[in-house]
């Protein structure tokens, strides 16, 4: 790591917002319009519906499934175009499986950023697994903005982002994250908090909590490059406990209305990565109040 981090400005050129038209859709709508107009970027508004006909379908109902598919694309064709009226975007209206759609958009349309709303599911604390939401934020290829189920109706006033926390583990996955946190609060003249989450101290450790809090305090203002202060006062951050629940407290206490994370692909199967750095990121999205973006390291 270098000792002072130097970043080259991020921009959104093509911001992708995707859709079920549910309620917890919708509540990702303000964010993606907020983003689109700051970076002046191109929006396409993707809706992936089932096939309307499958096998089993009777010949003779098959005209009658495809007038009313016709039908109704066209209704979330004209109800997508009133939401971003003014805004100006692409809609695409696609059937089948809702990945490999996404993934052809995302390739063909060179789509920097998603924007997405999801839903909780009720007792089960990592909402994602085995959702469509699951399926994009694990796989997409480039960073994905989520309003989960608490985040806030919108933008704040003036729709701007105040308040940026970056939390790290170190790793060269979540480090990847970082030009993007840094560059943000750049582009809304925001605060930014940089944290490092270290693990309780166990008997036999060879380093001691302070010594470790200490190095870790050093390498988070290593991320932060030198002409920053004429932007805004970084803070520092480093907190002893489980990742995602210090993270979710340091986002409270500091009033963060965006949080943003550096992710991994795990392997195996959804439920298996329960330990995972991708896990903490499920634990973030499901808590907080606020939208988090999740970038690919």
């Amino acid at each position: 790591m270098k000792a002072t981090q130097a970043y080259s400005r991020v921009e959104f050129k093509n911001i992708l917002f995707t859709t079920d038209f549910s309620p917890a859709a919708a509540g990702a709508i303000p964010f993606t319009k907020e983003l689109v107009e700051r970076y002046g970027a191109t929006l396409y508004a993707l809706h992936v519906r089932p096939p309307v006909i499958d096998p089993m379908t009777p010949g003779t109902a098959m005209r009658a499934f495809e007038v009313a598919a016709r039908i109704g694309d066209e209704k979330h064709r004209k109800e997508l175009a009133s939401t971003f009226e003014g805004v100006g975007s692409e809609i695409l209206i696609e059937e089948g499986d809702l990945w490999s759609n996404l993934a052809a958009t995302l390739e063909k349309n060179d789509i920097d950023l998603i924007v997405m709303g999801t839903r909780g599911r009720s007792g089960i604390r990592r909402f994602l697994l085995g959702s469509a939401a699951e399926e994009v934020f694990r796989r997409a290829p480039c960073p994905v903005l989520t309003v989960g189920p608490h985040s806030l109706s919108g933008p704040k006033e003036g729709g701007e982002f105040s308040h940026i926390l970056f939390a790290t583990d170190f790793s060269p996955e979540s480090l990847a994250a970082a030009p993007y946190a840094v560059s943000l609060a750049e582009e809304y003249e925001a605060h930014i908090t940089l944290l490092h989450v270290i693990a309780e101290p166990k008997a036999g450790d060879l380093v001691r909590p302070p010594e470790l809090e200490a190095s870790s305090m050093h390498l988070l203002r290593k991320l932060i490059p030198a002409e920053a202060e004429l932007w805004c006062v970084p803070k520092f951050a480093v907190e002893r406990g489980a990742p995602a629940e210090k993270i979710l407290d340091v986002a409270a206490r500091s009033k963060a209305d965006l949080i943003v994370l550096g992710v991994r692909q795990p392997s195996g199967f959804p439920g298996a990565a329960t330990h995972l750095p991708i896990a903490v990121a499920h634990d973030v999205i499901s808590q907080a109040v606020c939208p988090v973006l999740t970038v690919r390291g």
